[in-house]
């Protein structure tokens, strides 16, 4: 997941340390560097796709460096830092909701690592002042925390336990993990302010944040080590009776292979690159053939040349790519998964792993996932001359009611509806009633799935419409269509129980 590095460039952090070891006198800022050198080296080897972005705040805040994967580029400018006045964490927790909302949006999960002396500051710009005015804040001036988006906030504190400036900030600090919720914490040094202190710091920092997940990839008698990126987080999710946790499994196994298009767009929780980890000889271990290296090959990899390595990784994304079908994953006990092939771009494809929520009944269309099976095994059941089965898969209780609800699974769906609406259009006025009822019923589906944007875009189809319309075509026909576009792209058109009337005319009158 996206992280940001938050780096404070105040006064005080240029403090000097000496470091009892060797005498040598060092500043807060130069350890901070040495801690944020030893976390960017981690995820050069444990995640190396990992998004890295860096500010450097003080009373404003400035984007060092965007979100990009060259650590080596980012440790260059934090060379190059430079101190300035005094410290407004407001500031900068404000300058990374604007960038993270600008470049991921606000539901991709992130990290911000926030570095600082945990000195809270002083006067209107300090942390006290700004958590002592939070009942105050309107609309215009809101505080940053919690962020707009899922974010787990990691303070780390480069000064020793005893220090007075540390005392003093840090209920500050952990009231502000406590707004950001989602485990955020903060971190000090267990011992005396050195360089091995604070990298054990980044260090720990980094092994329980960004540690990669490595797991197994089984179907049948085959498997492969795999490496998930980014690593897939617990579930949680509290229920009216009990607390949900689950994690999941180290080994993967595929159930059985679907299209895609019966798959669809189901609601997922996360979703991740599934890579081959590990090259060397095939040795059976535990009835799966997996790739490992035996014990007489040397540690050195530099002399294997990976794509000479059979991989069933690559074997699974190639048949998936071809098929276009996706593999059914068991992820952990009643807890499923979809990996498939997918393509950022026309040259360039990637093995993909959606993981659903928790349970049997999370694809709807698709019904119990436990019940799902092979079409030979139901012809074996139910003989040849039986059609195989479709999906959706119809509920088994029959309802006693008229159900007229819209279900968009598919992308023909919708286009289906645009164009009975269409059809109505070029009817008009003798389809004057039919046209408005679909079109009000097709704005209350939009406006419930929270699908707006449809509405504009039903407005632009009724003015091109009025532009194709043949010379034969009845006159109300384009000022119905013309009404029908400018009511859609009014705000309270928006209102799930506004409907829209039909334009009064002369023609109708008349008639």
């Amino acid at each position: 997941m996206p992280t940001v590095i938050v780096v404070d460039v105040s006064l005080s952090m240029t403090r000097p340390v000496a470091l009892p070891e060797s005498g040598e006198v060092y500043t807060r800022h130069n350890l901070a560097i040495h801690g944020i050198n030893t976390l960017l080296d981690y995820l050069a080897v444990h995640s190396k796709l990992e998004f890295v972005a860096l500010i450097a705040f003080s009373s404003l805040y400035e984007i060092v460096s965007p979100f990009t994967r060259d650590f080596d580029t980012i440790k260059s400018k934090l060379q190059q830092l430079e101190e300035f006045d005094k410290t407004c964490v407001e500031t900068a927790l404000h300058g990374v909701n604007r960038l993270i909302l600008s470049e991921w949006g606000s539901a991709t999960p992130c990290q911000v690592v926030l570095v600082t002396d945990g000195s809270p500051g002083v006067g209107p710009l300090s942390l006290k002042h700004s958590l002592s005015t939070l009942g105050q804040r309107d609309f215009a001036t809101p505080f940053p925390l919690p962020f707009s988006f899922p974010c787990k906030l990691s303070v780390m504190c480069i000064a020793p336990p005893d220090d007075p400036s540390l005392q003093l900030g840090l209920p500050l600090y952990s009231r502000l993990v406590e707004l950001a919720g989602l485990d955020s914490c903060v971190h000090v040094p267990e011992a005396a302010l050195t360089i091995s202190s604070v990298q054990a710091m980044f260090q720990k920092l980094a092994e329980a944040n960004f540690a990669s997940f490595q797991g197994t990839l089984k179907c049948g008698n085959l498997g492969s080590r795999i490496i998930l990126s980014p690593a897939p987080q617990p579930f949680n999710k509290a229920t009216d009776f009990e607390y949900i946790k689950r994690n999941i499994s180290d080994t993967i196994e595929v159930c059985g292979f679907i299209d895609v298009a019966d798959v669809g767009s189901p609601m997922a929780i996360s979703r991740h690159l599934v890579l081959p980890h590990g090259s060397g000889k095939m040795e059976e271990a535990d009835g799966i053939s997996t790739v490992m290296k035996s014990e007489g090959d040397s540690d050195d990899d530099s002399g294997v040349d990976e794509g000479k390595v059979a991989s069933f990784c690559v074997l699974l994304h190639g048949a998936l790519k071809v098929e276009n079908m996706a593999a059914l994953c068991l992820l952990a006990k009643d807890w499923f998964g979809f990996v498939y092939s997918w393509a950022d771009s026309k040259k360039k494809s990637n093995l993909m792993l959606t993981v659903l929520e928790p349970g049997t009944n999370v694809v709807p269309w698709l019904g119990n996932l436990n019940n799902l099976g092979s079409l030979e095994d139901f012809r074996a059941v139910n003989g040849e001359e039986d059609p195989p089965p479709q999906f959706p898969v119809r509920p088994l209780e029959k309802r006693s009611y008229s159900q007229n609800c819209v279900v968009w699974i598919r992308q023909a769906g919708l286009q289906s509806d645009i164009q009975k609406i269409l059809r109505h259009a070029r009817k008009l006025p003798d389809k004057t009633q039919q046209f408005y009822k679909e079109l009000n019923r097709l704005k209350r589906a939009a406006i419930s799935f929270g699908f707006i944007e449809l509405l504009d875009g039903l407005a632009a189809i009724f003015e091109r419409e009025c532009t194709l319309l043949p010379g034969g075509a009845h006159p109300d026909c384009a000022l119905q269509l013309t009404h029908a576009a400018g009511v859609l792209r009014r705000p309270y058109c928006r209102d799930i129980k506004f409907n829209v009337t039909p334009l009064l005319t002369k023609f109708q009158i008349c008639e």
